[in-house]
């Protein structure tokens, strides 16, 4: 790996810099300029510049060669599904204090109206259906609907009816009327017992609204605030607080529910659903190893990913996409369908891929499709079918084989609907909304409390979710080279400018290296603002800040670099105002940042980038301290907590920032799940033992640093600055070079 030249001189004193830099960094500055490294107009060669993915683009899968491999990358996919959901660490299940009454008999089966609660105040509602006259354990059915309106208690009109017989998709003038009535119904003639509850704003889930969970559109100021935010708020993305991850929440506790009643044999437990009810089929198999026989319906595709905010979180589908989320049920039976929809073209693209990976775990035969593209978007007769028939082949119900329904007599509303003046339905609304984000956000600070008596497993936890929010650590920070464009001698030291190309990722980053002519073999990594050019006088492209003159008299080197979309990476070269969002026109952050990473994340991978070229380079830094004053500290305590054994020294001036502050989707401070586990403070704890200089949060440093300080081995290395303004950066540097002496 080829590095900048360096070469070796007389070092002059920084005495002089020093005792002038009080008085020199308070002037006055006007827009920075800065060396460049691209001609005027060109922007680095880096993918991230170019457009944005968003649910309808392409997601294949690509199987692991090996067991071992797949084992390594169906964990860290499983786990970013658990982080996006809110489940990192799982929240605690409170009793469900699950009601049954209204129970209809119906000879063969009988049908109960359930009630219960997946946290407290929280209500998942539906029918339990129970087949009568069996012996001995019995296989459970966990059914989920997808959008179609009022799913459980629907029926078809006469109309629809009519054209689904004539076209084979029903095939009862009576049962063909409630396409969900007619799978329970078969199932428990099976021999099964069959949960199917409401998907939130749905039949009797009324306690958030359908317009609120599926046709959200547009931010709500009352509900953007740092205190009782609701959800699809700044505040809810970065606590992962969502309509997806609550769903998920009550399919787990639905699960739960269903395993409590004594009849339900715990090895025989299926689920299935289709549309937004294969997603959630999808999910809660990928995640809970209680599921034995996965069977999500028109749902597994490579091209659209699903389009409801209830099937979107944000960090959910970064480099990954629903046939791996599938794929992570195996090598468990699994059957799936297509129709003339999205999932048209599955079976070329995507289950030949999960065929492969079934193959290579040993389980060839425990993947099935059952191709249905002459027909609409479904779950039809013809399908469920197909499942009933994968189901008793399964769980050995010993029934012939293909399985078809027989006709039954459909319950009416009434006999379905959940509430009536016995069982009242419970209070909803915007204050129940932020009652029930405040239980979780308070249950999760809770469980980070109790962690934190273990601090090695509150690393674990913090560090294991953090893999998930930024993406990168230094190990995967890829191959990264320099391609010096132009080298200027500047008398007491040298300045190179010129590109990191990070071959691995496909990124670029304009840089600028300025090395005393004796080198002490101290590096000093400067983030700022306003990307390298804050390495310079305003106006002086040559000029080094006083600051940065004085580190190079000291006898450091030190590099600057435009960060994405600073300075030669931006487009218009102005400062950014808002990232960047898909075009749909709908203001939920999952339909960004569920598919792409968010711009702070992107920059802490800059950050890893230039620390990996550091380390890596042929002459060897003894010393690699890391800088970040201004509105750039939290990327470097963030970039630090990823990096935190390779960092000597941190500079790190938070500004009081926290990231369950930050009040807008776009703003570049923006990171779903920034809030989640300790905010800032838990990232700036990470990094301990390491030396620190903390400013910007006062005389004390937050209570989760100061624990971690308190170690005799660690107490002095933590340096907390109390002052303000750009007496801040004097003070940073004076620090610096004292501790670069001792």
């Amino acid at each position: 790996m080829t590095v900048p030249h360096r070469l070796l001189g007389a070092r002059p004193s920084p005495i002089a810099w020093l005792a002038l830099l009080v008085v020199l960094v308070a002037l006055p500055t006007a827009s920075a300029q800065g060396p460049r490294a691209l001609p005027a107009g060109k922007l680095p060669d880096d993918v991230r510049l170019e457009p944005l993915k968003d649910l309808d683009g392409y997601f294949p899968f690509t199987p692991a060669q090996t067991r071992e491999e797949w084992d390594k990358r169906a964990g860290r996919v499983r786990r970013q599904i658990l982080v996006s959901q809110g489940l990192w660490p799982m929240p605690t299940k409170t009793p469900l204090d699950a009601v049954v009454h209204g129970r209809v008999d119906r000879g063969e089966y009988t049908v109960e109206k359930v009630y219960f609660e997946s946290a407290p105040g929280f209500f998942v509602t539906g029918n339990l259906y129970r087949p009568k006259g069996r012996i001995g354990r019995v296989p459970g059915v966990l059914f989920a609907h997808g959008h179609w309106a009022d799913a459980r208690l629907s029926e078809s009109s006469d109309a629809d009816l009519l054209r689904e017989i004539s076209t084979g998709e029903e095939r009862f003038e009576e049962g063909g009327r409630s396409r969900f009535q007619s799978m329970c119904v078969q199932l428990a003639r099976m021999g099964c017992v069959v949960w199917q509850w409401d998907m939130l704003g749905n039949s009797d889930a009324q306690q958030l609204s359908r317009d609120l969970v599926h046709g959200f559109k547009r931010q709500r100021p009352e509900m953007n605030t740092t205190e009782n935010w609701g959800l699809f708020s700044p505040q809810a993305e970065a606590h992962l607080m969502s309509a997806m991850g609550l769903q998920t929440w009550n399919s787990i506790r639905s699960l739960d529910f269903l395993l409590s009643l004594p009849e339900v044999d715990p090895d025989r437990i299926a689920m299935t659903g289709a549309s937004g009810g294969g997603t959630q089929t999808m999910i809660l198999a990928a995640i809970d190893p209680r599921v034995r026989l996965s069977f999500p319906a028109v749902m597994v595709s490579a091209a659209m990913q699903g389009g409801c905010t209830c099937e979107n979180a944000c960090l959910l589908r970064v480099d990954t996409g629903n046939i791996e989320f599938a794929a992570l049920f195996a090598p468990k039976p699994q059957g799936m369908t297509t129709a003339n929809d999205w999932t048209k073209e599955l079976a070329t693209k995507g289950f030949p891929e999960l065929k492969q990976l079934y193959t290579l775990l040993g389980a060839p035969d425990e993947v099935m499709l059952h191709r249905g593209e002459h027909f609409p978007h479904n779950y039809n007769a013809v399908s469920r079918s197909a499942f009933y028939t994968w189901l008793n082949r399964h769980f050995k119900l010993g029934l012939q084989e293909p399985v078809i329904e027989r006709d039954y007599r459909r319950l009416t509303r009434d006999e379905l609907t959940v509430w009536d003046a016995e069982h009242p339905q419970p209070p909803g609304g915007a204050d129940f909304e932020r009652k029930l984000l405040r239980w979780f956000t308070d249950d999760g600070e809770k469980q980070l409390r109790e962690l934190a008596r273990s601090p090695d497993e509150l690393d674990r936890v913090i560090g294991d979710a953090l893999e998930v929010l930024i993406g990168r650590n230094l190990s995967e920070a890829g191959s990264v080279v320099w391609d010096m464009k132009e080298e200027n001698d500047r008398g007491s030291y040298l300045e190179t400018v010129g590109l990191l190309r990070n071959s691995t990722h496909h990124e670029e980053l304009p840089a600028v290296f300025l090395h005393p002519k004796r080198w002490d073999r101290q590096t000093v990594l400067w983030i700022d603002e306003a990307g390298k050019a804050g390495l310079f006088m305003d106006g002086a492209p040559s000029r080094p800040r006083p600051e940065i003159q004085a580190l190079l008299d000291g006898g450091a080197a030190v590099v600057g670099a435009d960060l994405l979309y600073q300075g030669e990476s931006a487009p218009d070269g102005k400062p950014l105002k808002q990232t960047r969002r898909v075009k749909n026109p709908r203001e939920a952050a999952a339909y960004t940042f569920g598919y792409n990473r968010a711009l702070f994340a992107q920059r802490v991978h800059d950050i890893l980038t230039l620390v990996r070229f550091i380390k890596d380079s042929d002459r060897k830094s003894e010393a690699l301290d890391l800088v970040g004053l201004g509105g750039v500290g939290p990327l470097v305590a963030t970039a630090r907590a990823r990096a935190s054994e390779t960092i000597d020294r941190a500079v790190i001036d938070t500004g009081g920032f926290r990231f369950g502050k930050v009040l807008d989707i776009h703003s570049e401070d923006f990171l779903p799940g920034g809030a989640r586990y300790g905010d800032l403070p838990n990232l700036l704890a990470l990094g301990a033992p390491g030396k620190l200089w903390l400013a910007g949060e006062g005389k004390q440093p937050p209570s989760a640093v100061r624990a971690r300080y308190q170690a005799p081995a660690a107490r002095e290395n933590l340096t907390v600055y109390d002052g303000s303004g750009e007496q801040t950066r004097a003070a940073a540097v004076k620090w610096l070079l004292a501790k670069a002496r001792n």
